[in-house]
């Protein structure tokens, strides 16, 4: 992606929070200059990912497959004795015509919500003992309490204000419903792993390749300096 459009899509959804009055922490503000100056004390945020992310999931194609998000906590299981926190929350930014592709996770649950805007579309599968697809079997979902039985493949309806529950091993994707307008989506979630906690099925990447074609707006969550 071109650094200009990834300072359009954060600055889209800062603009998009803002109209829901979704504040944000102090750190989600930091220019890029002023993260130089910063020291240690924000080392959790270096250190578990916090903050301002984009992917286009390696495909170069952000508009059709990708979306913008804000980790604001999470733990780190790999520094457990550091931050033994054992959850994680995003903000995502979803917009028409957007599509996150069919995936699961080996250890995180999480419960995904549309906090407001459309509606969202979330297709469901098992996954089978060699981790493919399951195309066949129904599938068990938890919806804001609800628990009910649905064919391989249902495309759950989530309203403003409703979530389901996703549990490890279980292949879901995602997108807006056409005509209902852009989602800003929640996540609660244990531990979020990016770099080793998903499977895609068909495979794909996870972070950009940036062209830099004019300054950043605000740093990524893989960008940010050493601390001084």
């Amino acid at each position: 992606m071109k650094r200009s459009e990834i300072n359009k899509a954060l600055q889209e959804m800062e603009a998009t929070l803002n109209r829901y009055q979704i504040n944000l922490p102090k750190f989600c503000h930091f220019t890029p200059e002023q993260w130089q100056e910063k020291g240690h004390e924000y080392d959790e945020v270096r250190e578990n990912m916090l903050g301002w992310d984009i992917t286009d999931y390696g495909l170069g194609d952000f508009d059709k497959v990708g979306f913008s998000l804000i980790t604001l906590r999470n733990g780190n299981l790999a520094l457990a004795d550091k931050y033994p926190k054992t959850y994680a929350e995003k903000l995502i930014y979803l917009k028409e015509g957007q599509y996150s592709p069919n995936h699961f996770h080996w250890k995180k649950m999480e419960d995904i919500i549309n906090r407001c805007g459309g509606v969202l579309l979330i297709k469901v599968f098992n996954s089978l003992p060699d981790e493919s697809i399951d195309r066949e079997s129904d599938v068990t979902v938890h919806i804001d309490g609800c628990a009910m039985t649905v064919p391989a493949g249902t495309v759950v309806r989530l309203e403003p204000g409703m979530s389901i529950s996703i549990q490890p091993g279980l292949y879901h994707d995602f997108n807006v419903e056409p005509g209902t307008g852009p989602i800003v989506i929640g996540e609660v979630s244990q531990c979020n792993d990016d770099n080793t906690d998903n499977r895609f099925e068909p495979p794909v990447g996870r972070f950009p390749t940036i062209e830099e074609d004019e300054p950043p707006y605000r740093l990524l969550c893989n960008e940010y300096p050493a601390a001084r």
